[in-house]
This record gives structure tokens, C-alpha cells and sequence, in this order.
């Protein structure tokens, strides 16, 4: 599930973690990265579960419309599609899925205020409508409805964020990332598969687990030799002037090059780079491009 550029950011920030705290043992850190890690996986298991939770909000408004003392006749009889989709029939009745939510305790149920939201802006949407337009559905359509819902309704909603923090200090970036994995799977689902638990790391010559945790078990135990290096490097820079963020983005580097002598320099270099425009100073980019190229080659 986690593919590698999230994987380097969650280095990144254990590596972070450590500079931050220097006096951290290796289990703690590492402890922190499997926390970091799950939760990604975690998140996106309760985006899923957002799909049964807007379909059940629509039915409830469905419901109360029919129960006034004069409903129109729209409200009489309502288009159910939306109320009947079946990707979220199929999430509701999945017992691996429900089991896994309800001992992770994950519940929509007391955000009412968000899910009103929600519904409303879909209600008011273009693929609302082209979905409640169409001659009929199936599960194709019913999964491309709410990819649409979670491309458009999630992602810098700061209502949402709100209650991610408040749940969850490891949620804080990973909301894109979970939102495309919950993607895929409604592809998936849409394309007539059941669902599975994503497995968290992939495996191959070398596990995903091993190169995160080879990342950071190399930067934990050469931490203070890499600083060293850094500061020998850029002579220029007092070290207290020298950004926590940029330390770790360059000790991460220079340590998946020490576990992983085979993956190339151009590859490493740049992915850090990239992860510095997310979580670093405008002027980070050459510093780390720079300092990084330095260290690899003196190793």
C-alpha cells in the first residue's frame, strides 16, 4: 500500500523526530515509524468508511422528506440510487471490512455536521447529477460516483481536517494519499472484485519494511557522524542556522545511500529534493540538492 515516496517521508520524519530529540533509542524511533506507517493505512480505512456514511445520510434526509405533513412530489418518491448504491451496500454487509472498523473503533456517526456538509456539495455537484441522469446503473457507476465524491469533496476540506487532527497526530499529511488509495480501491470494487486489507508493505528483492527501516536504523546509528559531515561540508553555515527540517531531509539521503549502495544517486537526490519543497524553506532545494550530492560522494 505505502509506495516509496511515502515511505521516505515517513523516514524523513522519524529522522525529524530524532533530531528533535537526539537522546531517542533506536526502538523508540522505530516504534514511531511503524505508528506512522500504520496509520496511513488506518486513515484510508476510514475515508472507506465515509462511503456507507453519506449514503446513509441521504437516506435519513430521504426519509425525513417523506414524512412531512405535505411533501412534494419529488419527495414523495425520490430517485433512491444514490440511497441503493451498491459500493456502499457492499462496504456496509463486508465482514472482514466491518470487523476491522469496529476494532479500530472508527465512526462516522458523531460528525452529522460534516456529513450534512458533504452531502450537500454533492447534491450540488455536476457528476451528482450525471450520475441520477443516467438510463441505469451498475457497480461501475456506483464506484465512479464516489471517486468522484472523495477527488472533489476531500481533499482542503478544512472541516475534515479538523477532526483528522483531533483523531490522529500521524493524519496530519496523509489525507491525499489515503484518498487515492481509496481510489483504487473503488476501481477495484467497480470492476467486480471483493475487498482486501491492502497490505501495508510490498514485498520483492527487498521488502518496503526493510528499505524504510533500513533508512532509519542507518540514520539512527550514524546520526552524529552525518552531522558532522554536513557542517565539514557547508563550512558557511553556522550549524544552529542550519534548519532541523533540511538536516533530516540530507541525513535521510546520505543513509538510504549507505543501506541501499545499489539504488542510484540521481534517484536518491532527487526524492529527497522533492520532499523538501513539501516540508522545507523556498531555498532548501539547492541546499539539499547540493549538501546531499556532497555526502554521497564521499561515502
Amino acid at each position: 500500500m505505502l509506495n516509496r515516496r511515502i515511505l521516505r517521508i515517513k523516514a524523513f520524519k522519524a529522522v525529524y523526530s530524532l533530531a528533535e530529540n537526539p537522546g531517542a533509542s533506536l526502538k523508540e524511533i522505530l516504534s514511531q515509524l511503524d505508528r506512522s506507517c500504520e496509520a496511513t493505512r488506518d486513515l484510508y480505512l476510514f475515508i472507506l468508511d465515509l462511503i456507507p456514511a453519506v449514503c446513509a445520510e441521504a437516506r435519513q434526509r430521504a426519509e425525513a422528506a417523506m414524512r412531512k405533513f405535505k411533501p412534494t412530489e419529488e419527495e414523495r418518491n425520490p430517485n433512491l440510487r444514490f440511497i441503493n448504491n451498491s459500493i456502499a451496500a457492499l462496504l456496509n454487509e463486508d465482514p472482514d471490512f466491518q470487523k476491522i472498523i469496529s476494532k479500530k473503533k472508527m465512526s462516522w456517526d458523531q460528525y452529522d455536521v460534516l456529513l450534512r456538509h458533504i452531502y450537500d456539495s454533492v447534491r450540488a455537484s455536476g457528476y451528482y447529477a450525471r450520475y441520477m441522469e443516467l438510463p441505469e446503473a451498475g457497480r461501475t457507476e456506483d464506484a465512479a460516483v464516489f471517486a468522484d465524491i472523495l477527488a472533489a469533496e476531500l481533499p482542503g476540506n478544512e472541516e475534515l481536517r479538523a477532526i483528522l487532527e483531533d483523531l490522529d497526530i500521524w493524519w496530519n499529511d496523509d489525507l491525499e494519499y489515503a484518498i487515492n488509495c481509496a481510489i483504487d480501491t473503488l476501481k477495484s470494487l467497480g470492476e467486480g472484485r471483493s475487498w482486501d486489507l491492502p497490505r501495508l508493505y510490498s514485498d520483492g528483492a527487498e521488502s518496503d519494511e526493510e528499505f524504510v527501516k533500513g533508512i532509519v536504523t542507518k540514520a539512527v546509528a550514524g546520526f552524529s557522524k552525518y552531522w558532522e559531515s554536513i557542517a565539514e561540508a557547508a563550512p558557511k553555515w553556522d550549524r544552529d542556522r542550519i534548519c532541523t527540517t533540511d538536516l533530516a531531509l540530507i541525513v535521510c539521503g546520505a543513509s538510504e545511500h549507505a543501506a541501499f549502495p545499489d539504488m542510484p544517486t540521481k534517484v536518491i537526490i532527487n526524492e529527497y529534493v522533492e520532499i523538501s519543497k513539501f516540508y522545507s524553506t523556498p531555498e532548501s532545494r539547492s541546499f539539499v540538492n547540493g549538501l546531499l550530492d556532497r555526502l554521497i560522494n564521499k561515502q
